[in-house]
């Protein structure tokens, strides 16, 4: 499928503010699990598979920590998932998901960011569907994937490809699966570190930006999405940004 450079850029590029728009986006993620039953993972599937999946994405304990206890407390706070999706120059596409308590405020925001960019929103379904919802575990591994795609057959595990090389491999896998991937990988690869390990929107074809104003634009959109606190996730075509 080619897309280990899709996961292996994201992997490079964990600057701080990545980092704190991932811990965000956990935090939400986690209080959401734990407010929609009791608050322990114990007794709470949805939120032991949220923490396992936030502790491979390399999110502090701390981060974990606070977002449950928020959820023993007294906060009422309500999140509403949203999805976006955008044309840019040269074919580029972008999606961004949102958990927002104000869908108002988060309209608002994505019309300014995409106004600031010259760039459009679409309608909803407009873009999604040149893109591959996939479960993706990317880890250091430099045995023979067989053993991979075998632990994959033996827990009934839909695995859709993988890739092997470097030292780097990349399992590609039908989202409801994504944790039992985990699970499986965890007992082959004992402390096994994930570069990735999420669910993700992967473009079935990608686009090269090559006039500067296009870049330009690009790069501006994608800085004021990250501006947005509501905004949770991005997802794009756009090879060279």
């Amino acid at each position: 499928m080619g897309r280990a450079h899709e996961v292996r850029a994201a992997s490079m590029a964990k600057t701080a503010a990545i980092k704190s728009k991932l811990y965000s986006r956990y935090g939400k993620e986690l209080y959401i699990a734990a407010k929609a039953g009791v608050p322990d993972p114990e007794m709470n599937q949805s939120l032991k598979r949220k923490i396992a999946e936030a502790k491979a994405n390399q999110v502090p304990a701390d981060v974990i920590k606070r977002a449950i206890e928020k959820a023993k407390g007294s906060s009422n706070e309500s999140y509403e998932s949203l999805r976006y999706e955008g044309i840019g120059p040269a074919g580029a596409t972008i999606i961004v998901d949102c958990l927002t308590d104000n869908s108002n405020r988060t309209i608002a925001a994505m019309n300014q960011c995409f106004n600031k960019a010259h760039c459009k929103l679409g309608v909803k379904g407009s873009i999604s569907f040149t893109y591959d919802n996939l479960g993706v575990l990317s880890f250091k591994y430099d045995g023979d994937e067989d053993a991979i795609l075998d632990a994959c057959i033996e827990n009934d595990i839909d695995a859709q490809d993988i890739e092997n090389e470097d030292g780097n491999c990349t399992l590609y896998v039908s989202p409801s699966d994504l944790h039992k991937a985990q699970d499986a990988i965890d007992a082959l690869i004992p402390d096994c570190q994930y570069d990735v390990c999420a669910i993700k929107m992967l473009p079935q074809e990608y686009v090269t930006l090559t006039d500067e104003h296009d870049i330009e634009m690009w790069n501006r959109l994608l800085s004021l999405l990250n501006e947005v606190d509501d905004v949770n996730e991005i997802f794009h075509n756009v090879e060279n940004c």
